[in-house]
């Protein structure tokens, strides 16, 4: 595993919410991450509970998370270590209620 690979694995099981994307979660810098980071607050995910990383910052990364997950597009989010998609298959989760138990405190 490349030591581009062995970042993104360490960021991806070290935050319970993590945001791959274009931006910040308080300025996104693209349409797409811009609705991923407004779907997980319609989910009730409080800002400060999302982990982002500007993939704008750090072309190794950009790359490098595509090929991790065998992705092709960001943004890329990831609950527990677990990859969920992008933000139309966010959406689609959203809609029929599927994310919102996902992101739902464990009690």
């Amino acid at each position: 595993m490349s030591d581009t690979q062995q970042r993104i694995d360490q960021l991806v099981k070290s935050n319970n919410i993590l945001l791959f994307m274009k931006g910040s979660a308080s300025f996104p810098m693209c349409g797409f991450s811009g609705r991923a980071i407004q779907i997980l607050k319609a989910c009730g995910v409080e800002t400060k509970d999302i982990s982002t990383v500007n993939v704008l910052e750090d072309q190794e990364i950009r790359q490098g998370i595509k090929d991790y997950s065998n992705w092709p597009t960001i943004p890329q989010l990831y609950v527990q270590g677990e990859f969920i998609g992008g933000s139309d298959i966010m959406m689609e989760m959203y809609e029929s209620g599927e994310l919102q138990q996902l992101l739902a405190p464990k009690a």
